[in-house]
């Protein structure tokens, strides 16, 4: 069974940046398809970024231009790196992973497309 483990997470002022980490247990990262996703109180978890294995990325309009991911092979970790960080993007934040194949990289904003999760990292961000 895989594992995901999320890191980086923490109470940060608005403007600030932080940097979230995944780390699978099993497989190298590069067998998966990856994706971010974020949950507050009382709101569906939503999507912040996916990737392919082939590298095609999709940004959520909320973070656009201020989230960026990347994989490290070698370190078999994917990051997220999140500057300008508001007051909405607090939430409890979550990695993915799926092993399966998706023509549409719509299809990998839907959260049924991932077969494991990490246990989630808070982030809060105060005004």
């Amino acid at each position: 069974q895989e594992q995901l483990v999320e890191s980086g997470g923490g109470l940060v002022q608005a403007g600030d940046s932080l940097r979230l980490s995944c780390t699978t247990s099993r497989r190298n990262i590069r067998n998966y398809g990856m994706g971010w996703f974020r949950q507050s109180p009382g709101k569906e978890r939503e999507m912040v970024v996916v990737q392919t294995t082939g590298a095609t990325t999709y940004y959520a309009d909320s973070v656009k231009g201020r989230f960026t991911i990347s994989r490290d092979e070698a370190k078999n970790t994917v990051s997220l790196q999140m500057n300008s960080l508001k007051p909405e993007d607090t939430a409890v934040y979550y990695c993915a992973a799926t092993l399966r194949y998706y023509s549409d990289i719509a299809d990998y904003i839907q959260k049924g497309a991932y077969d494991y999760w990490g246990r989630g990292t808070q982030v809060t961000v105060s005004s």
